[in-house]
């Protein structure tokens, strides 16, 4: 089943602002966790997510933009879906800046 790794960051966000977006992101199927292959659960960095179906990077994105778009208006998403087997790492974002 697809694994996907997201991580948004909310424009001038005060903490309690990350708060609400876990509590958003839940709402919308993402946990704050992922499970190693040592079967223990680790905790992802700040503001990272991990969603795991039969869904497409696409939906992974747009449940996150829903999910931030209810804390802050100004945000940046980023997804990547895990390598499986032959199947090559997909990415896409949102908003993201260009670099210098």
């Amino acid at each position: 089943m697809p694994h996907f790794i997201t991580r948004v960051e909310l424009h001038e966000a005060k903490h309690d602002d990350y708060n609400k977006l876990h509590i958003e992101m839940k709402k919308e199927g993402f946990e704050r966790t992922i499970l190693g292959k040592d079967n223990v659960l680790r905790q992802l960095p700040t503001a990272s997510y991990c969603k795991i179906g039969e869904i497409t990077i696409s939906d992974v994105i747009e449940g996150a933009k829903r999910a931030a778009a209810k804390v802050k208006k100004d945000f940046e998403v980023i997804a990547t879906q895990a390598a499986y087997l032959n199947d090559g790492v997909k990415i896409q974002w949102y908003n993201l800046p260009a670099a210098n």
